[in-house]
């Protein structure tokens, strides 16, 4: 019995010592961070652009078609660029010649048999010298009416026995003040032989041609970018033919086409910056090399008939602001053609 009574106690000793648990480890959760109402609203859209917007660009940044096309677009700038250039070289210049010879007229003195060629002219001075609008005027010389003729006739010339004109040079103060038809009809009716000579004729021709060399230029502008967007619109298209995969399957899980386009605009658009700034800075470069050599190449001849032609052949700030321009204006078409170019391919998808 006592051994019994033993056993007893030792159970329930052990019953009441509780055995060991073991020791499970977990993973502990971050903490929930409150976040705010705008905040939320963020995260939530990023999310919704994530899900649309792929892992990769639509359009790989660096290919041989995109590095081809960049060289494209910058020869296309270059020449636009030269072009407008060009156009304002001859601009300028027709310009000032305008601008010469609205304020210079001639009177031309025929010789007549009997009549005095000398008083003619001394008639001829002081008689236009009383017309308000006048700066000055000025008879040629033996010497200078020679230094004239001589391209055409050759040295040694006597003027005694040729019937040469003999000219008077007339400079304009203000053009506005001159009565010029008054001043032909005095001249006419006073000095045998006169006539007055105010470059009508030249004139309306400089205007004719600068007109003509703008509507030109405007011309050749018209179709370098016509090509450039050409190019644009077939590069598009083999980088739609290259991500067709991706496209559809982006287009017919919803994406809407204007998410599509500007993946293509943005690639474009920063494609279009590297190759118009790149013909912009060559041509500015061509402009700045040209106006260092014609003022470098004074008294050669080929120089000489360039300034005798445009002047200093050097391009204004209109003509640089116009690079600008230019450069401006192929980045946006790039982007444009190149996004009504996907949005065409998509509309013919559905």
């Amino acid at each position: 019995m006592a051994q019994s009574e033993d056993d007893k106690k030792k159970r329930a000793a052990a019953a009441q010592v509780k055995p060991p648990r073991r020791r499970v480890d977990r993973p502990r959760l971050p903490k929930r961070v409150k976040r705010k109402p705008a905040a939320r609203a963020q995260t939530a859209a990023a999310g919704d652009d994530a899900k649309l917007r792929p892992a990769a660009a639509i359009v790989p940044p660096q290919s041989v078609a995109g590095r081809a096309l960049t060289l494209v677009v910058a020869i296309m700038s270059f020449l636009a660029c030269l072009t407008v250039g060009a156009v304002s070289v001859v601009w300028d210049a027709a310009d000032a010649w305008q601008n010469d010879l609205v304020r210079e007229i001639t009177i031309q003195i025929r010789p007549t048999e009997g009549v005095d060629m000398l008083r003619e002219i001394d008639k001829a001075v002081a008689l236009a010298q009383e017309f308000p609008g006048i700066e000055s005027v000025r008879a040629l010389s033996d010497a200078e009416t020679k230094a004239l003729l001589e391209p055409w006739l050759g040295e040694g010339l006597q003027l005694d026995g040729l019937p040469v004109p003999r000219l008077i040079q007339i400079t304009i103060a203000d053009p506005a003040l001159l009565n010029l038809p008054q001043l032909s009809a005095q001249i006419s009716q006073t000095v045998v032989g006169a006539s007055v000579d105010d470059h009508s004729v030249w004139t309306s021709r400089l205007s004719a041609m600068a007109g003509a060399v703008v509507v030109g230029g405007f011309a050749i502008m018209v179709l370098v970018m016509g090509s450039m967007v050409l190019s644009v619109v077939f590069a598009t298209q083999a980088a739609m033919a290259g991500n067709k995969d991706v496209v559809s399957v982006l287009h017919f899980v919803g994406a809407e086409d204007s998410f599509i386009a500007r993946e293509f605009q943005r690639h474009f658009l920063m494609l279009g910056l590297k190759g118009g700034v790149s013909g912009g800075v060559a041509a500015i470069f061509c402009f700045l090399v040209l106006d260092m050599l014609t003022r470098q190449g004074s008294g050669q001849a080929g120089s000489d008939q360039l300034s005798a032609l445009f002047g200093t052949v050097s391009v204004s700030l209109p003509g640089y602001l116009g690079v600008f321009a230019v450069v401006f204006l192929v980045a946006i078409l790039t982007a444009l053609t190149s996004g009504l170019a996907v949005k065409a391919h998509l509309a013919k998808v559905d």
